[in-house]
Formats: C-alpha cells, structure tokens, sequence
C-alpha cells in the first residue's frame, strides 16, 4: 500500500483511484436515498472516483455482480431521489459469516472488486449493515487490497451507538406524533363505542419511536395518555392498573407499545402466545404485541379496545417528511465520500448535537467495530417513574429532529416518484 508525506512530515495513505460502490441494506427509511443521492452526487466532484456502480439488493448485489451504471443515470432522476421513498437500489437482509466461519464470501467480494477496481465502498444501513461494512473492510486489509470502507448510518429505529440519533428517525418520529395526534381525535370522537386505542410502532429492543408519540400531546386530554417501552420491565398487572386509572379520569385511553415489550424475566410479552422467528442476523421478528394487549384489555376491563399498526408506513411515508431529517441524510452521506477520501476506512459516519438552546450538529466518524450488532436504548431518567410516559428531555431531544417540511413533486393530486434506470454493468473477467 503507497504512502504519501505532507509538508509537516507526517505519512498518509495516498488516495487510490479507483472506481466506487454503493449499496443500501436493512428496513429502508423515507430518506435513505438522500444519502444515495449525497454520495452519487459528491464522488462525482473527486478526481479519484472514475465510475460510479450501485449494488443491487445491498450486499447479495456484489457477490451476485448485480452491478448498474450510476454515471448513466439522468441528473434529474439522482436529484429526485432525494424526495422518494424506498431503497432506490434495493435492500438485503444478508448476514456474512465471520472470516473464521467461512471466507468463501469475502475472497468472492475482494475478488469482484479487484476485476472492477472497486477502491470505494460506501455501504448505507443500521447495525447489521455496519457489521457487513466493518466486515467487509477487514477482509480487505487481511487480503492487501485497498478499500476503502465507510458505512453511512440509517435506521427509523434509531438505535445506533456513538451517534446522537440516525438519518431515518426523524421522519418515522413526525409521522407517527401525527398519527397519534389524529388518531387520538377520532378516539374523542367515538368514546361510546371504542373506549381504548393500541398504537403498536417499530423500535425492536427500543423505544424512540414510541417515546416520539409523545409529541402528539398539548394537554392531558390529548393523546397518548400511555407509552410503554422495551427499556423497562413490562407488568401486566401494573399496565391494567395504569389503562383503568386513564378510562376513569378521562373517559378513553389512547396506548403506545413499542413491538419489542419484555417482562421481568427478559421474555417478549407477547411471546406467551406466539413463537418469536428471526431474521438472518438472529434478531426476532416481533409482532403481535398491539392485539396481545386488546386481549387482555377486553377480556378484564371489558372496555372495547382497536390496534393501530402503523408498521412500514413510518418507515416509507415521505408526504410529511423532516426537513432537518432529509438534510442530514445527505449531509451523511456527502461526508462518507470525504472521509473515505481522507483514508478514514473502517469508520461510521455520525452526528454530534452541540450544546445549546439552538439545535446545531457537526459530523464525526466512529469506528465500524464499535458499532456493529450494538443497540443504543432510551435513557431511564428520559421515562418518568411510573414508566410508562417520557420526560421532558426526551421532548426536548427528539423535537428538533421533526422540524421542517418538504416540497415534493405532486402529479393528478398524488406524489409522484421517479425511479432510477438501472442500466445493467456487463460481468468482467
């Protein structure tokens, strides 16, 4: 590997040049192709970067040579993915092995990258993508091949260590507070008829999401008047006591559960019912908590009760997107190409909240290795003593984070989405 010296003395490594590969992987957000654009957009102001290829299907796209031609893509369609919802390249789910387990698919992806003089991999996703990325940059530097390896974060969940929350997060947060916030009025509206309102949001093994909810409230009629969240031992028990004291002061109840509920034991609420699969990485696969709990609610308090499972919509729905969130995903990804030029391989991108009454933040990078298949939870003192509600530094942390609104192309009435041609790169030998 050439090094090059500064005028201080001090040694670098040199910037190869290359060609570069970019991939989206895991649950996309409604602005992972922010981060798509950015970084599309920035390579092609560096010297350094000769083609641009985009994997298809995240990482399954390299080892399948699911290559296309980025470079050949119309100006307007790379700008109009900044306001399109979904993966434009296609998402995985694929767990590599450990190089101790099997090497077969690193040797492939070193391989393919040497045959395309693949120098830049930029690898958009949350915890299980920058386990791949951090993987992925290992391999190389245990084969001597010069790769350089950014993940750029992405996550609705917003649950990636060392950053202060995830491009994606902001959106999902906005959605559902206005989800919350209408749906909270058709419950006022019908309180004869349906007395109890189940909210059941994404999150897994945390609760930003559902703690977002809280957003929606103005004043102790509004709702949510309950959260629950994985970060705090979930009691039966305590959770009917808590909708009944709601039912007699108000006269309904409007619950947010996030789907990752665990009792005291560590075992997923819902899970005494039903059996808990996993995806590739092993992580369950969890739903069901929302009508677990209208059970419980109608079968005891006899109090007509309906679920609410807003599911992908808070991940896709662009209508009504953050601003701030839609900027700091290309802001994300323009920093990779930076960072990746600057050598900094084997490093996550991330967000520093400055301190302040002003919201203000700054990019960082982390090492992958320390964020990698690592979950990041939602303080304890951020959920009040009953815990069963959040804080006002939770508002005050998540608040900022949903400013903004977005112009978006509208057609006959309906937002329209261009999508990406997806010209195909013949196989090299």
């Amino acid at each position: 590997m050439r090094e090059d010296t500064d005028l201080k003395g001090n040694r670098e490594r040199a910037r190869p040049k290359g060609n570069c590969i970019v991939a989206q992987s895991g649950g996309p957000t409604a602005v992972i192709n922010e981060s798509l654009c950015a970084v599309i957009q920035e390579t092609k102001r560096h010297k350094e970067i000769e083609e641009i290829y985009g994997a298809r299907n995240g990482i399954l796209g390299l080892l399948k040579e699911e290559l296309i031609d980025l470079r050949k893509e119309k100006s307007s369609t790379i700008d109009s993915l900044r306001t399109a919802p979904g993966a434009a390249l296609g998402s995985c789910r694929y767990r590599l092995k450990s190089w101790n387990e099997s090497s077969k698919d690193f040797e492939k992806i070193i391989e393919i990258c040497r045959r395309y003089n693949l120098r830049y991999f930029f690898y958009i996703g949350g915890n299980d993508s920058m386990d791949t990325a951090n993987k992925v940059d290992e391999a190389a530097k245990r084969m001597k091949y010069q790769l350089e390896v950014i993940g750029i974060p992405k996550t609705v969940d917003n649950d990636l260590v060392s950053t202060d929350h995830c491009p994606g997060f902001g959106s999902g947060a906005k959605y559902l507070a206005i989800s919350v916030m209408e749906a909270g009025r058709h419950l006022e509206s019908l309180y004869d008829s349906e007395t109890v309102i189940i909210l059941e949001t994404l999150g897994r093994n945390t609760g930003w999401l559902a703690g977002s909810c809280a957003l929606a409230k103005r004043s102790e009629e509004d709702a949510p008047h309950l959260i629950y969240f994985p970060e705090i031992p979930f009691s039966l028990d305590k959770f009917i006591k808590d909708v009944k004291e709601v039912y007699h002061k108000i006269g309904e109840v409007f619950i947010v559960v996030s789907e990752g509920l665990r009792d005291e034991k560590g075992n997923y609420v819902h899970a005494r019912k039903n059996r808990v699969s996993t995806d590739a990485f092993g992580h369950p696969e969890l739903e069901g908590i929302s009508n677990y709990l209208k059970e419980v609610i109608e079968s005891r308090l006899k109090l007509k009760t309906r679920t609410i499972k807003p599911d992908i919509c808070q991940q896709s729905a662009m209508h009504f997107a953050s601003k701030v969130d839609m900027e700091e995903a290309y802001l994300v990804g323009k920093e990779a190409v930076k960072s990746a030029l600057g050598g900094k391989s084997g490093s996550m991108i991330t967000i520093r909240r400055e301190t302040g009454r002003i919201y203000k933040r700054r990019t960082s990078t982390v090492k992958l290795s320390l964020v990698a298949n690592t979950e990041k939870r939602v303080p304890r003192r951020w959920i009040n003593r009953k815990g069963n509600f959040v804080t006002k530094e939770f508002i005050d942390y998540v608040r900022p984070l949903i400013q903004g609104e977005v112009d978006i192309a509208v057609q006959k009435g309906l937002p329209y989405y261009l999508r990406l041609e997806k010209r195909k790169i013949l196989a090299k030998k």
